[in-house]
């Protein structure tokens, strides 16, 4: 396994639509594994591949509370509903954080490693990670989503905030 260098924004890398995956091999294997040790190098809970430079559709979720890495290859939605807005980030833009409106509720279509389809259904943050990568892969970047810019400043009181209301 091996740490990738992100590829940041503007690249144009960042915008292109990227190739069905045919091969499900050891170098698709490699890719996924690469990608997993850079996103939590990075602290990142999601990483597509064209933000390693690949432009093939794969995209890594991973909330490292007790489940499984989700592995997206070709991932289709098939389901999405209700609405909310909520602060994102993405390693291909460090510093911008802002306020998306996303679907509260996706359902995708995707295949593992191995290339066996399957379906998974996510709320809330996991679908707005979910929805985060699929639009990386689609050439669309969560700049061209941003309701309003959240300064690092207020995004460090909000966090600071949960934390403080968490622990009552």
């Amino acid at each position: 396994m091996a740490i990738r260098k992100i590829v940041m924004h503007p690249s144009p890398l960042l915008t292109q639509k990227c190739e069905k995956v045919v091969k499900f091999d050891n170098k698709l294997a490699k890719l996924l594994d690469d990608m997993h040790e850079t996103m939590i190098a990075e602290d990142g809970v999601g990483l597509a591949a064209p933000q390693i430079g690949e432009t093939i559709q794969v995209a890594i979720v991973d909330f490292e509370e007790g489940q499984e890495v989700i592995e997206m290859i070709n991932p289709v939605v098939t389901a999405i509903g209700g609405e909310e807005i909520e602060i994102e980030g993405c390693l291909s833009f460090p510093g911008l954080f802002g306020e998306v409106e996303r679907p509260f509720y996706v359902k995708i279509e995707a295949q593992e490693r191995n290339g066996m389809l399957y379906e998974l259904e996510a709320e809330g943050y996991e679908a707005r990670a979910i929805l985060h990568e699929i639009d990386h892969l689609n050439g669309i970047l969560f700049e061209e989503k941003i309701i309003r810019v959240v300064s690092l400043e207020e995004l460090e009181a909000l966090e600071k905030a949960f934390k403080e209301g968490g622990e009552e």
